[in-house]
């Protein structure tokens, strides 16, 4: 299926109806741009929105292109699929998933389409929370999952990031216990607060997420800054892979780092994963 060559940072919502500002979204310095068919349209404007996004997919684009659909199971939802299927699309956001069978449902129409795109779930409902694992392992096209904070916060009558700290870990521990990569952290929707959006996106980063979705331009240096690795976490992550090698060379076997750590899979795993986003980094800046 076709997913990004290197890990994503960030991620651009853009309406699907607005050509002006698409063209704006793919210039900017956000790793990959979603063009969304879902909440930012009003139902008036989703034929227009389709055709716009349509369009735009026949063209070859540099950065990864996902779009938003709406819900599972509407016919809004068939619409979009149908509209959108072609060799550009990076992937679905599929949003309010609440089952996996309604999952499944949305895969197996791509695969009869023949559409090599994956799907990144959304989890806005307290439903779809408690099913997140099932969700992640409901099709080999779940490629990616992210909560909907917004939406989930009012279903469970939260507010204020406290009573969304549960949900954040269970969807963590979700997608890794799938064998997933690491989901992508929500939007943060105070587009003037850039301090407030680097704390919770460092805070997010430390919870175990990767990459995150951005809704303005303006947050995308912020959010490329905190997902980029450290030259000293660069460091690191090449001296252990370094000493990996040896050990493999020597046969030695496990080796137990400076802190502590004994280095095994989950160690060795997040080491590569900093190399490509340092990698992603300087390929961004050449």
């Amino acid at each position: 299926m076709k997913v990004p060559a290197l890990p994503v940072r960030s991620y651009l919502y853009v309406p699907g109806n607005d050509a002006r500002r698409i063209e704006k979204a793919f210039a900017s310095e956000a790793d990959a741009v979603i063009l969304d068919l879902e909440d930012a349209i009003a139902p008036s404007r989703k034929e227009e929105a389709r055709k716009t996004v349509a369009d735009m997919l026949r063209s070859k684009q540099e950065k990864p292109v996902f779009v938003r659909i709406n819900a599972p199971g509407s016919t809004l939802a068939e619409e979009d699929i149908e509209a959108v299927v072609g060799l550009s699309l990076s992937g679905l956001r599929l949003p309010k998933a609440e089952s996996p069978e309604s999952v499944r449902r949305v895969a197996e129409r791509l695969e009869n389409l023949g559409c090599e795109a994956g799907i990144q779930c959304l989890i806005e409902s307290a439903l779809g929370l408690e099913l997140a694992f099932e969700i992640a392992r409901a099709h080999e096209k779940v490629v990616g999952m992210s909560l909907g904070e917004a939406d989930l916060a009012a279903d469970l009558g939260v507010r204020g990031d406290a009573g969304l700290l549960y949900a954040r870990s269970r969807v963590v521990a979700a997608t890794r216990g799938a064998g997933l990569p690491s989901p992508v952290q929500s939007v943060y929707t105070n587009v003037r607060d850039k301090d407030g959006l680097r704390r919770s996106t460092e805070e997010g980063k430390n919870m175990g997420f990767v990459g995150r979705s951005a809704i303005h331009p303006a947050q995308i240096e912020v959010i490329n800054e905190v997902f980029t690795p450290t030259e000293e976490e660069v460091a690191e992550a090449k001296e252990l892979l370094s000493r990996l090698e040896e050990s493999a060379d020597t046969g030695t076997g496990a080796f137990a780092l400076e802190d502590g750590r004994f280095v095994d899979e989950a160690v060795v795993g997040s080491a590569r994963l900093t190399l490509a986003l340092a990698r992603r980094d300087r390929e961004e800046a050449s």
